[in-house]
């Protein structure tokens, strides 16, 4: 799987632009604040239907425009495709994938796969638990059509209930009907619980000895999901809660409210790590990741690198250049040096100025 090219309409501060990629490790550098990034976001939006940084479509569009246009072409199994995406200010977004216009964001998986690494990603371990959520869905969503399925149903459910649960405040008669939206909370909640738990086990098969290279065989790791309920007991804490859930006007209760933890040498990274160990951890992390991915969809996943080098040392940033040499890689970055002493071979350079791209000569 590679992207061919990408062109850009009234895309963040991106009036018109059309740029091609390699197979191989592309390089887009420039100072900060130039649309490097916007570039990596427009990218993993085709492929998701979402940006990265969790933006509204209409901020997206470049200012005073009404709408904005982003057309990818990828190669997967030696099949082209086009991957056309709309942004409208005041309506939803349409998608078409070689011409023909999808419904749903899950149509839209299984053609690219996407994995965003970006200097937040970095902090994973000790961000709130919602961080560490929204990895799980992001990942978990491009991988598996029945967990998107389950993770969208059980969130208009909750919104459901949660309106509900404040509509009760006022109107008691209407308790009778949060039987009901409980039913669809526990129906699709125990799904995407038991899919978590299968998404955590087979990453810390794979995280387990990335992170003993990383670290020179002196720590082990342990990722551990800490579920707010497990699915056996879903539909009995849900009526236990109930009484909570109506004094406090929302639920309590579920994969909502799930986190993950990660233990080196049995010790809680998140509380007692240092911020090298915290750091490393959500290397391996990462790297674990593209490594479960590959082997989900037996094929390569397109990586997107957001100015990540300059916060790694020279050991982890080593591990990462050696890790991507098989992957369709894009970067920014404030400047290359560093890739071009790790001799990996770069297939194609771009200065980025302002929202001006220009193709560097040469490669190394």
């Amino acid at each position: 799987m590679y992207i061919n090219s990408l062109k850009l309409s009234n895309y963040r501060n991106y009036h018109d632009l059309s740029i091609e990629f390699d197979q191989g490790i592309t390089i887009l550098y420039g100072d900060n604040a130039q649309g490097k990034t916007n570039i990596l976001e427009a990218v993993y939006l085709s492929g998701t239907t979402k940006s990265h940084r969790g933006t509204k479509d209409k901020d997206i569009i470049l200012f005073g425009e009404e709408e904005a246009h982003v057309r990818l072409h990828l190669t997967k199994n030696d099949v082209g495709h086009r991957i056309d995406t709309h942004l409208r200010k005041n309506k939803t977004k349409g998608v078409a994938v070689d011409g023909q216009s999808i419904k749903k964001s899950s149509e839209l998986f299984g053609i690219a796969h996407m994995i965003f690494f970006s200097p937040e990603d970095l902090s994973i371990i000790k961000s709130a638990p919602s961080e560490r959520r929204r990895f799980l869905n992001l990942e978990l969503c491009q991988l598996n059509k029945i967990y998107h399925y389950n993770y969208v149903n059980y969130n208009k459910a909750l919104n459901q209930r949660n309106t509900l649960l404040k509509q009760i405040y006022y109107d008691k008669k209407l308790i009778d009907t949060l039987d009901m939206w409980d039913m669809y909370i526990v129906e699709y909640g125990k799904c995407i619980i038991e899919e978590r738990e299968r998404f955590i086990s087979r990453l810390n098969d794979i995280v387990k000895n990335i992170h003993m290279h990383l670290t020179g065989e002196k720590e082990q790791i342990v990722i551990r999901y800490e579920k707010n309920v497990s699915s056996s007991d879903y539909e009995n804490v849900m009526k236990s809660k109930r009484e909570v859930d109506l004094k406090y006007q929302s639920t309590q209760t579920g994969p909502h409210r799930d986190d993950i933890c990660f233990f080196i040498n049995d010790i809680d990274v998140r509380k007692y790590g240092s911020q090298g160990q915290q750091r490393t951890a959500a290397l391996s992390l990462k790297l674990a990741e593209i490594e479960l991915v590959k082997e989900m969809i037996k094929d390569t996943p397109i990586l997107l690198l957001d100015d990540v080098m300059s916060e790694l040392d020279n050991n982890r940033k080593h591990y990462l250049l050696d890790s991507i040499r098989d992957i369709q890689t894009i970067v920014t970055c404030t400047g290359y040096d560093d890739f071009i002493k790790s001799r990996l071979i770069i297939n194609r350079i771009y200065k980025v100025v302002n929202g001006e791209v220009e193709l560097m000569n040469g490669g190394y």
